[in-house]
């Protein structure tokens, strides 16, 4: 312990923490008298809107802030010493022995011109290590991390390990030093759900191991509610309800946090039957004066007691000071009279014209001088105003497939995409303009999609001249019209995307995708990057345009509670296949094929539902060198030896419309029970 050191229980403290930024000289206040505690051994989750402040709570935890960044009042205790109060040399020797941080993206973590063995030995080598004792720290940590072969993957650069495991690598580096403090930043957002699955599950275990205070953040409520003994809700730089973290998502306290898990698709809600909740405005930008309650401008039980009074911090559970659970609300016995999220408008896709076909689609790539088989086989059609949710795996061929239809990848000769019955030319380039238009795509990250130094209003216009052929005052019009169906004002189409928020950019890039009547649009991942309260969003937004346009959707995504609500239609791949193929309800409620059944268990749910995860076996296979026989038999926790590796399973109809491409299938033998109520 330093001299600053005081005697603490708490291997994190927070006090009153207040920070701001300086904006054009002019400091901007963004967390507002923030208080929180982790014991040793304890895991606390940070949720709230992106801009609430959870992210500063978290790096100023270890003193990593940006240089306009100030600390202004309060202290920051780790392990008994002050923070605030360390010298720039005390702050080096703190982060490299007391405290450490997983960053979201672990590629942008690594040096992608540096061998993985290299990067982790460094990590021990800085903390004093010898040469040789840290190359053998290193094999330990990997390791310890359930990293099966270290001493390979030691030779291998990061681009060639897969995300999952580049994640393991970071965490090795990050527990180098054994540190009494942990801080995770969203770790799991970007990899597919049996990965997310077995990174917390490492994470559980090491904290065990280790005693490590966790402070995680995370979008996902799901993922807070698996791993965290405790969590607090965060709004505009304050804490608005704190406590156990099954208390809390079963009986919130506060509006704002009820209202974040209205946003969620729970309990199967399905687009059919209602649109989901959305928290009406937006966040105060920093540094606006809120002298009351924070979240009073957008709450739906603020009255002038609300904009006059500090709401005072109650202990909903003043009787049992252990259980702790706060809540900063002048109206707590009110609660119950939220509202309820509305109808939904939209309706059941019956059985109608199909509008693109796809038969015995493969693509075979040539890397190295050897075939790689990306897709093989596939049959797959979208009807007229239809959602198909595409789920699988990192690696399994989703995205490749969403290329090919698209004509971005060429297909194999034999490939057949028809569009309104008639065939379209392999690549994008050899298709018409009206095949064109008729297909569009939305892109996971908006910022790569848009045009940073464009305003929205010239990016849309180009894009509507580019599609439609129209100009003048008629483009102008269509312009106005998109802006209005995507809920952009004026100002907003006078802004450039580098000042929208990852909402409004999502937005932008749905009306861009939309400027020319597409009959299709490929949406992949287009939400796994925001917040519960923008998803709810941009769901509803996709469900009304679709219910507007007659548009259909394919649409990717690793959440499968996203693709429950808003899919018509399920189709799991695997290693380039088609492994089930159904309705949402037939591929949730079972038989599953056991891909499906796994994928299903791996889900993290803020309802908490027990289910037994089923752990696949190693990682999914180098679509170079496929399996013999069934390609998942590999991996399969229901593998009958003499059979899944020497046959190919077929394609069995196992009720109207529910295809399953597995041995099992045959014999009546599929798992019947539903795995998971995400």
């Amino acid at each position: 312990m330093s001299d600053t050191a005081v005697k603490t229980k708490y291997a994190l403290e927070i006090e009153d923490l207040q920070l701001a930024y300086l904006v054009r000289g002019i400091p901007r206040e963004v967390l507002r008298g923030v208080n929180l505690h982790v014991r040793p051994g304890e895991a606390y989750g940070l949720v709230g809107e992106s801009g609430c402040g959870k992210s500063t709570t978290a790096y100023a935890a270890l003193r990593y802030l940006p240089s306009n960044g100030r600390i202004t009042g309060g202290r920051i205790l780790v392990g008994g010493d002050d923070v605030t109060k360390m010298s720039d040399k005390e702050l080096r020797l703190f982060r490299a022995h007391q405290a450490s941080m997983v960053y979201q993206d672990p590629g942008g973590a690594l040096n992608p011109t540096v061998k993985i063995g290299r990067q982790v030995v460094e990590a021990f080598t800085v903390l004093g290590h010898d040469r040789r004792d840290s190359e053998q720290e290193a094999l330990d940590a990997l390791r310890r991390v359930r990293i099966a072969d270290p001493t390979r993957v030691m030779q291998r650069f990061p681009h060639q390990l897969s995300g999952g495991m580049q994640q393991r690598v970071v965490i090795a580096m990050a527990l180098a030093c054994n540190p009494q403090l942990l801080v995770l930043d969203e770790p799991t957002t970007g990899l597919d759900a049996t990965v997310e699955a077995e990174v917390l599950d490492l994470v559980r275990a090491l904290r065990h191991e280790t005693d490590a205070a966790i402070l995680l953040i995370a979008h996902n409520l799901g993922v807070i509610r698996s791993m965290c003994d405790r969590v607090g809700v965060m709004y505009a730089g304050k804490l608005v309800e704190e406590g156990d973290a099954v208390e809390v998502f079963e009986q919130p306290k506060h509006p704002y946090t009820i209202g974040l898990l209205e946003c969620l698709p729970r309990h199967g809600v399905r687009k059919t039957q209602r649109a989901l909740y959305t928290i009406p405005g937006t966040l105060p930008q920093i540094g606006t004066p809120l002298p009351t309650c924070v979240f009073v401008d957008r709450c739906a039980l603020a009255d002038e007691t609300c904009r006059t009074v500090v709401p005072p911090v109650v202990d909903v559970n003043e009787n049992s000071p252990a259980n702790r659970h706060i809540s900063r609300c002048h109206h707590i016995d009110r609660l119950n009279q939220m509202p309820e999220p509305p109808e939904a408008e939209v309706e059941a896709v019956l059985e109608g014209k199909i509008v693109i076909q796809m038969n015995d689609l493969s693509k075979t790539f040539r890397q190295h001088g050897n075939d790689v088989p990306a897709l093989v086989g596939i049959q797959l059609g979208l009807g007229d105003g239809e959602t198909v949710g595409l789920v699988g795996e990192s690696g399994s061929g989703k995205t490749t497939l969403a290329k090919a239809m698209l004509g971005i990848y060429e297909p194999d000769a034999g490939s057949e995409i028809k569009l309104d019955e008639h065939l379209l030319a392999g690549k994008a380039a050899n298709r018409p303009p009206e095949d064109m238009r008729a297909m569009q795509m939305v892109f996971q990250n908006p910022d790569s999609a848009l045009n940073r130094t464009w305003t929205v209003r010239r990016i849309l216009k180009r894009t509507v001249k580019k599609l439609t052929g129209i100009t003048g005052e008629a483009a102008d019009t269509r312009l106005e019209t998109l802006a209005d169906a995507l809920r952009l004002s004026p100002r907003h189409l006078d802004m450039r995307p580098r000042q929208l928020s990852g909402g409004l950019k999502q937005r932008v890039a749905i009306a861009r995708a939309f400027a020319g009547d597409p009959r299709v649009v490929v949406c992949d991942e287009p939400t796994s990057a925001l917040d519960v309260s923008v998803q709810a969003a941009i769901l509803n937004l996709l469900s009304d345009l679709q219910s507007s346009e007659s548009t259909s959707y394919l649409f990717i995504s690793h959440d499968l509670g996203v693709v429950r609500y808003l899919a018509d239609r399920i189709v799991v791949m695997y290693l380039g296949r088609l492994q089930e193929e159904g309705t949402t309800d037939q591929i949730f409620n079972g038989p599953h094929h056991p891909y499906t059944e796994a994928l299903l268990s791996a889900v993290p749910s803020v309802d908490g539902e027990p289910s037994e995860r089923i752990r696949l076996s190693g990682e999914i296979p180098s679509p170079a060198n496929p399996p013999s026989g069934c390609v998942f038999h590999t991996r399969c926790h229901r593998f009958m030896e003499g059979l899944c590796d020497v046959e190919e399973p077929p394609v069995v109809e196992i009720e109207m419309g529910h295809r399953i491409r597995c041995h099992l299938a045959t014999t009546g033998e599929l798992a019947a029970e539903p795995v998971v109520a995400v």
